[in-house]
């Protein structure tokens, strides 16, 4: 007989910021105080829903650098061009996913979709940071566009579904290629239902809101928008009472026990390595953006 995962605590964002001048974010995680409790996982932002007025000028953030771990951005609503400097670009429109590995450096640029800027509209996205094992920080950059397409979707009976991006679940494998054991479901769930999900004992875990009213393991309440459950690594399933229609984000994933040295854009394991990210990217070992051909 299985156990659930428990519910350690409820946390709203510990920020609200601008990202560049193009995504309005509150910040799940770390900004609350939650750290190596969710490794792999470094970083949560979620941007939006925010009104974009209508722009010439597509705004973003520009030409910045990364070292050291993963950026995964989920597309909700709207749409968003990257480029970089080791030649990866791609678009991304709701329901796709960018799964970016900066690993031993890149420098690039996230701007909303030229089109997407010049009508304007809701701009809703998650930008998560995966950490890399210190064996594989300073692999080869890669760069994988994830379309809605190729995500497959398994159904939680008369619930609602889960969105299998990254590991596995109910049979069906994410199409992500990761470097640690890692589950990144985009879950959406209608009221008046009951469902669960299967999550791999041992593994770390967390209930992301980002909107609805749901309970968790048939006692803690998630309510709103922007809100984040941190489970036990202990148990293998989560069961959810769906009280208003909801999205969730559920993360899960295997530890990686090394030391976390951090330093803005870039994760490493010491503190000389981060001195040496930021002494690479000032002498353009991490590359330089070409000047954009205007549309």
């Amino acid at each position: 007989m299985t156990t659930p995962k428990k519910v350690l605590k409820i946390y709203n964002p510990g920020s609200t910021h601008w990202v560049g001048d193009g995504f309005h974010v509150r910040n799940l995680f770390p900004s609350n105080g939650i750290g190596d409790e969710l490794s792999p996982f470094l970083m949560l932002d979620y941007a939006g829903p925010t009104r974009v007025k209508p722009s010439p000028n597509p705004r973003g953030v520009g030409e910045h650098p990364h070292r050291g771990f993963e950026t995964v951005t989920i597309a909700y609503q709207g749409a968003v061009e990257h480029r970089d400097s080791a030649g990866h670009s791609g678009t991304i429109y709701p329901g796709d996913v960018q799964w970016m590995t900066a690993a031993s450096g890149v420098v690039h640029e996230e701007m909303h979709e030229h089109e997407f800027a010049r009508k304007g509209g809701t701009f809703e996205m998650i930008q998560l940071w995966v950490n890399l094992p210190k064996a594989h920080k300073m692999s080869r950059p890669r760069y994988q566009t994830l379309a809605k397409a190729n995500i497959p979707s398994v159904q939680l009976g008369s619930a609602g579904y889960a969105r299998v991006i990254a590991g596995e679940l109910g049979g069906a494998k994410g199409p992500a290629q990761t470097y640690t054991p890692v589950n990144v479901f985009d879950v959406r769930l209608k009221a008046d239902n009951h469902t669960e999900l299967t999550l791999p004992a041992g593994q770390n875990a967390a209930v992301v809101l980002l909107k609805g009213n749901i309970i968790v393991n048939s006692g803690e309440q998630l309510q709103g928008e922007a809100k984040i459950a941190l489970l036990s690594p202990e148990g293998e399933h989560v069961t959810f009472d769906v009280k208003e229609d909801s999205i969730l984000l559920i993360l899960s994933g295997e530890p990686i026990h090394e030391p976390v040295f951090s330093y803005g854009p870039f994760v490493m394991n010491t503190r000389e390595e981060i001195l040496e990210a930021v002494a690479d990217y000032q002498a353009g070992k991490m590359g330089h953006l070409e000047a954009k051909v205007a549309q």
